[in-house]
């Protein structure tokens, strides 16, 4: 698994939006460089102004980091602070041929030993931007995975009550986790997917917590099988044939969500939605395969010391079980709902009478108490973050760009917006430029090297030409971060598409971060739907009605709001973030509903096999009764592994890790304990409609 970070891509590109106006200027931009060097920029901060002994000592630096191999083209500087003359800079071209990570890791160590004495040192720019995401996401395989497995492992101790069991589960999980690796790894190494961190930490969390919730299905119900036959291996059959359907249900609903993704035109979320396939898909092949053979191997030696037995010798006398009966203050009608040879669930039992007493009011409680939390998500602020607030710790680069804010200025003269047009037309491009509010300079890129001084007197140097285009920086009066500067490209470009033949485009910071916005909306109108109409399909064909497969995506719908709107109070409130990325919305419902409609299948897929049986009533408290447990744990588990992800330092992962896992909680412990199972005992039988058990309301006669 750890040679997943040798295919990994962190860079800028990766996150694009695909086909974007921005997009296309960076691509190129490249076209015009002399060199693919990507600048790092060396910070100098001492108490005092800079004199020109300490300007002479920063250029010993820049001498001696001049003859390192990971140097391409010259370095630039020392330039002095405009704003604060006791900062300076040196800008270091870094080769694109070495890892930022590495060049960066030792231009640091270089400048632990500066000629500068008594200055503060730090090295930021895009290069160590890169260098820190890299370190940041180089906790996956240590930390985040030790995380979610002993979270996962504390909560099957707890579940089983067995120290045999959850050590299996947990090699299922690994077993799944290696496979999907090697896929993943093959697939991006061939050029067939891009991964990156961020898709590899969920795709870490997504095996570890899928491949555990299909564990607990099969485990359930193989020791409920326990108790009806001596054979083991009989039990097994019989737990295969009441599981293989809803976790291939699951596993493919699961797959064909994040497959939706594919429509995204963002690179990062088209990336995630075939890496997250295959591992639903190695999470399935682990526990439809291992996981079944380690448990016929086993035996019942598998729920050491509880082992369950058959019936038969376990039965106990009328007395013993009025007593037991009484000691659990289980009530007849919810004893009822337990099937022969299953004894332990009185809690579950207890649930099902209670709504059984009352399914309207619960059901309309729920979806009131889910439609006040839902009421909140206009608040949730997902129109991007800055550059310095995408870590959650104080990194090195961070550091970095704030000294240079300090000494250079906070505007947008050290990102400007870049403009590309026909050279033609240059002129006209200007002069529409620099008539825009906010513009504050506007200048066409040149041959002459990067910080060459003008020649006083001599003739002004030509703009420099590429395929008949050429480039203008526009520079910006807001930080190249802020709501400010979006607002001034987003009429900048309408000012320069205006001009006739010159085919302009804009790009730079302040244009990505438009574009992103925009695509991230697009994205919202065209995935969302998509989504819903998978999911609906194949809940369809799997419970064989129409009314059920709406009312269960209504739920996760409902479900999905409350947990945006709480996210939004918790975010904005309670640990004050600075705003969101603005696709922390859509991945949380791409995980949110098709990971949630993993419980609705587990219920009503048992529900349905139950109201064959026994009628719709009895059959829905029954599939409560039996699955309450399992898609209890199966949530908490879930919840667990995505909590890990905030361990890592980016602030998009803490987002994501909250929303997931505090909706998928309120999913299992709300929605399908509560909510579901009330409203289809109001509904009755025509919660089945169109199938032949909404005209059928007992059970089936041999």
């Amino acid at each position: 698994m750890g040679r997943l970070a040798e295919v990994q891509s962190n860079d800028s590109a990766a996150f694009l939006p695909i086909g974007a106006e921005s997009t296309e200027v960076q691509e190129a931009q490249k076209r015009f460089e002399d060199s693919g060097a990507v600048p790092a920029i060396v910070v100098y901060s001492v108490p005092e102004p800079m004199a020109a002994a300490r300007l002479a000592e920063i250029s010993k630096d820049a001498a001696r980091l001049a003859a390192q191999p990971w140097i391409e083209g010259r370095i630039v500087g020392p330039i002095p602070g405009t704003e604060d003359d006791r900062v300076a800079q040196l800008v270091v071209p870094v080769s694109e041929r070495v890892k930022p990570s590495t060049a960066v890791k030792e231009l640091r160590t270089l400048l632990a030993d500066s000629a500068v004495g008594g200055a503060e040192v730090q090295v930021g720019g895009p290069a160590a931007l890169a260098a820190d995401l890299s370190a940041a996401f180089g906790g996956i395989d240590g930390t985040l995975l030790a995380v979610a497995l002993g979270a996962v492992l504390i909560i099957l101790v707890a579940v089983y009550r067995s120290p045999l069991l959850p050590f299996v589960v947990i090699v299922s999980a690994m077993l799944g986790l290696v496979l999907a690796a090697v896929a993943v790894y093959v697939m991006a190494d061939a050029g067939w997917i891009k991964l990156n961190g961020q898709s590899q930490g969920i795709l870490f969390i997504l095996v570890v917590g899928a491949c555990t919730d299909y564990a607990l299905l099969l485990v359930a119900r193989y020791r409920e099988a326990l108790h009806e036959h001596a054979r083991p291996i009989d039990a097994l059959r019989t737990a295969l044939r009441g599981t293989v359907e809803p976790i291939l249900a699951s596993g493919g609903t699961v797959i064909l969500g994040v497959l939706c993704l594919l429509a995204s035109d963002l690179s990062s979320n088209r990336g995630l939605g075939p890496v997250a396939a295959l591992g639903i898909a190695a999470a399935l092949v682990a526990a439809l395969t291992f996981l079944p053979a380690v448990l016929l191997l086993l035996g019942r030696a598998a729920f050491w010391p509880v082992r369950p037995r058959p019936a038969g010798e376990a039965a106990i006398s009328e007395a013993a079980a009025s007593e037991a009966a009484a000691s659990e203050a289980v009530t007849p009608a919810a004893r009822a709902t337990e099937p022969a040879g299953v004894r332990n669930h009185p809690l579950w039992s207890r649930v099902a009478a209670t709504v059984d007493r009352r399914p309207r009011f619960y059901w309309a409680a729920t979806v009131a108490l889910l439609a006040v939390a839902a009421a909140f998500v206009p608040q949730f602020r997902a129109e991007g973050t800055a550059q310095l607030d995408v870590f959650r710790s104080e990194v090195e680069s961070v550091t970095a760009q704030r000294t240079l804010e300090r000494g250079f200025g906070s505007s947008g003269s050290a990102t400007p917006a870049v403009i590309l047009a026909d050279a033609s037309h240059l002129d006209q491009v200007i002069a529409a430029a620099g008539k825009v509010d906010g513009v504050t300079a506007v200048a066409a890129v040149t041959g002459s090297a990067e910080g060459a001084p003008d020649n006083a007197g001599g003739p002004k140097p030509e703009p420099k030409v590429v395929d008949g285009r050429s480039l203008v920086h526009a520079t910006l009066a807001e930080p190249a971060g802020s709501t400010g500067a979006v607002d001034i490209v987003r009429d900048l470009r309408a000012a320069v598409h205006a001009v006739p033949g010159a085919g302009a485009l804009v790009g730079g910071s302040a244009a990505v971060t438009l574009d992103t916005l925009d695509t991230s909306a697009r994205d919202l109108r065209v995935v969302i739907p998509l989504v819903l109409l998978v999911v609906l399909g194949v809940l369809i064909v799997l419970l064989r009605s129409l009314v059920a497969p709406l009312a269960l995506v209504a739920t996760t719908v409902l479900s999905f709001a409350s947990a945006l709107g709480v996210g939004a109070l918790v975010f904005n409130g309670i640990l004050g973030l600075p705003g969101a990325d603005p696709v922390v919305p859509l991945f949380a419902f791409v995980f949110l509903v098709a990971l949630g409609i993993d419980y609705n299948i587990f219920l009503m897929t048992r529900a349905r096999e139950e109201t064959v049986r026994h009628g719709h009533r009895q059959g829905m408290l029954r599939a409560l009764t039996l699955t309450g447990g399992v898609i209890t744990s199966a949530g908490v588990v879930l919840a667990a592994t995505f909590a890990a992800l905030a361990v890592l330092p980016i602030l998009f992962l803490l987002q994501l890790a909250f929303l997931v896992a505090f909706g998928v909680l309120l999913d299992a412990l709300v929605v399908r304990s509560l909510l579901v199972p009330a409203l289809t005992l109001d509904a009755g039988r025509w919660m089945w409609w169109p199938s032949r058990l909404a005209r059928r309301d007992g059970p089936r006669q041999n």
